[in-house]
């Protein structure tokens, strides 16, 4: 797990990389744009902390798992808890229950963990195909949609998906690296 400090505030984010460091995908990686850096990931979260810090309970330091695997896996999550047996894009599991009170008291030695996010890094290849840009593009328009999914964003009807889907790009056009998209 690593952290990244920018004045008090903090952000520990502890990257799985199941998809790009099993050897099953050799055939993938050879293909395709090689995997984000721990360090670009880090540095994606914490602007977008710092964007939203606002609609977080105050802590001087948050955590949050991001996984990234494949179809199959995210496929058995998504059975398991969604009670849908086929993969999709990305999923997202809050730690934050907005509706229950809780004392940040108590736990203000420990980052305010968010939650996790997993991305199938092989559904995220086919979107970004059909969406004519890059796998980093994807992967980092599904990290945006995880995250604001931590932090309470929920679409379930077409006027929150559109006002979620353009918080996304807000967040998307901070990053530098895909202005080069």
């Amino acid at each position: 797990m690593t952290s990244l400090t920018k004045s008090t505030l903090s952000l520990a984010l502890n990257l799985q990389d199941v998809f790009f460091n099993n050897t099953s995908t050799e055939d993938f990686l050879a293909t395709k744009t090689p995997p984000i850096t721990s360090q670009t990931w880090e540095s994606w979260f914490q602007i977008w902390l710092e964007m939203l810090v606002a609609a977080l309970p105050s802590s001087d330091s948050y955590e949050l798992s991001l996984r990234l695997t494949d179809d199959q896996e995210i496929q058995y999550y998504n059975a398991q808890y969604r009670h849908k047996n086929q993969p999709t894009d990305v999923l997202a599991f809050a730690a934050l229950e907005v509706e229950v009170p809780y004392q940040i008291d108590e736990f203000s030695d420990e980052p305010l963990y968010l939650g996790d996010i997993i991305i199938s890094v092989e559904t995220a290849s086919r979107q970004a195909t059909e969406q004519g840009h890059s796998l980093t593009r994807e992967l980092a328009n599904l990290a945006a949609h995880g995250f604001l999914h931590l932090l309470g964003w929920d679409h379930p009807d077409d006027e929150s998906l559109m006002a979620m889907l353009s918080q996304q790009e807000i967040l998307l056009n901070h990053l530098p690296l895909l202005h080069q998209d």
